[in-house]
């Protein structure tokens, strides 16, 4: 009773239901805070608003109090009942006071408690079950009788006269609780791989956070590597700069000729002199003042001197008189490349200059050149001795040199062939078979170009890369400890086409392949083939 009494005293008086966000107004008269609103609003229009309950006047539309205490109040209550209901229902016979039930009968279609579970009929038409409010669901909508069989062939629960005299006779079919022990089997295996594959799922995302806090925390310390190394290159170029100037400033010095030039302009005023007192001598009308005038041999005497000036000047002109610009562009040039080689250092990257190709591995159609830089296709047969390591099939051949750690960057020229494949392979790729060619296995890779067509291949996989080729030149970069294959069109800027991820297992050789014309590859001193 008393729990009844309290159920009413939690009750809003607008929507007869336990209070929810209970709040109160000036007058201390509580209601849940959308049913007041909307009284509030109706109120709104006719020019004042009061309380739904006393009656009490606001000129202005009341600010309402949140009644924290009584929302803590109705919250405990409900968690109470649910509790001791666990369902919410309560016993059908029970009028004064709500008593939870215990169970329901699916015959009488009521609820009962404890006590009129007591006095409750026995009888084997009176189907017991968890206390539930959906009965009706319980009986067939066609005999009105209840559910007790599943029909395996039809998927539906039916009841005695389905089996027997209705449309599902002949069926196979099971009791409730087998159907449902089957079903729930069936979902206990669904449920264990659902759990396994968020298992596998949760991995999957731990991993990736994992790698993404690696990544994180390997940019945050690269970047600050990065800044610290353009500090230093800029104080490089600085003092690049003024080693260039400097250089440029003491050869403009030192040819200035200012000596010879000074020589010249003294020369030049002595010639004019001569030149003023021969032609007063040319202008005198007595020829007795003419040849008696003393020093005229001095006036006349040049052309030795004059021949001596003459071949300094042209020397001075020709061997010395101009900048060393191929010094300058040296000094400039050996001080960039003492700079590309600390951001190689930095980045811990190796030039491959000194890549060759091993003749012993070329196919016979194949003529290598005599700094072992290039291979190019021959219509004449090469005779050379048919050995395990030389490629039968394909016209291919392998680098002397190989990688088996660190990081490495080559160059290829593909100017010359439009059909074509550069990369990487293990030693052990086959010599004779089909899938002896460069990407159609998976111990190589490749950038395959053929007829305007670019692709990366591997494992007789393509990727199809778009446009084509926008230069004529590959750089080719493994990292061999990180697992990574990449390659470039070295367009400007510089595009990359793709890299493949793998842990490599065999050391790495430069492959080619020419369908036509020819390969070269950039860089380093050859040796000649024998």
């Amino acid at each position: 009773m008393a729990s009844a009494d309290l159920r009413q005293e939690l009750d809003c008086s607008i929507c007869l239901t336990t209070y929810t966000d209970p709040v109160n107004l000036r007058c201390g008269h509580n209601f849940c805070r959308v049913c007041i609103d909307r009284v509030l609003d109706t109120q709104g229009g006719s020019g004042g608003y009061s309380c739904p309950e006393c009656r009490e006047e606001f000129r202005d539309r009341p600010v309402l109090q949140r009644n924290i205490t009584l929302r803590n109040i109705v919250e405990t209550f409900r968690s109470t009942q649910l509790e001791e209901g666990k369902t919410g229902i309560f016993c059908t016979y029970c009028y004064h006071s709500p008593v939870p039930a215990v169970t329901s009968c699916l015959h009488c279609e009521a609820s009962l408690c404890d006590n009129h579970l007591r006095v409750h009929s026995k009888a084997p038409e009176h189907v017991l079950t968890d206390p539930t409010t959906s009965m009706e669901n319980r009986k067939c909508s066609i005999h009105r009788e209840l559910l007790k069989y599943y029909c395996t062939e039809d998927s539906a629960c039916i009841c005695v006269t389905c089996r027997l005299d209705g449309e599902h006779r002949g069926h196979k079919v099971e009791t409730l609780d087998e159907a449902s022990e089957n079903k729930k089997q069936k979902l206990r295996n669904v449920l264990q791989k659902l759990m396994t594959e968020r298992e596998e799922t949760e991995k999957r995302v731990q991993s990736l956070q994992d790698r993404r806090r690696k990544v994180q925390e390997k940019s945050a310390g690269l970047t600050e590597r990065v800044t610290a190394l353009f500090i230093e290159l800029r104080r490089h170029l600085e003092d690049l700069e003024k080693r260039v100037r400097r250089n440029i400033s003491s050869q403009e010095e030192r040819i200035s000729l200012s000596d010879l030039i000074h020589q010249l302009e003294i020369k030049k005023e002595d010639l004019s002199r001569k030149m003023e007192d021969i032609e007063k001598l040319c202008n005198m009308t007595d020829p007795l003042t003419v040849l008696q005038e003393s020093d005229t041999g001095d006036l006349c005497d040049t052309e030795e001197g004059d021949n001596e000036d003459r071949e300094r000047h042209d020397r001075l002109l020709h061997d010395g008189g101009d900048l060393d610009v191929s010094g300058i562009s040296h000094t400039l040039h050996t001080g960039l490349s003492d700079m590309i080689k600390e951001v190689n250092v930095f980045f811990n990257i190796q030039e491959a200059s000194d890549i060759l190709l091993d003749v012993n591995t070329a196919h016979n159609k194949l003529q290598i050149s005599d700094d072992m830089k290039t291979a190019s296709l021959s219509d004449i047969w090469q005779n050379r001795p048919e050995t395990p390591e030389r490629f039968q099939l394909f016209a291919q051949v392998l680098s002397s040199q190989r990688f088996s750690s660190g990081r490495h960057y080559w160059e290829v020229d593909v100017r010359e062939s439009e059909h074509c494949i550069v990369g990487m392979c293990y030693p052990s790729i086959g010599r004779r078979g089909v899938q002896s060619g460069i990407g159609d296995n998976k111990k190589s890779w490749g950038l395959c170009r053929y007829r305007g067509v670019c692709s990366l291949i591997h494992d007789n996989k393509q990727i199809t890369i778009s446009p084509d080729l926008s230069s004529n030149r590959v750089r080719i970069y493994v990292d061999y400890e990180a697992g990574q294959l990449s390659f470039y069109d070295l367009c400007d800027p510089i595009r990359h086409l793709h890299t493949f991820t793998t842990t490599f297992t065999e050391p790495l050789h430069v492959g080619l392949w020419v369908g036509k014309g020819s390969i070269t590859i950039s860089g380093g001193e050859g040796r000649r083939e024998k």
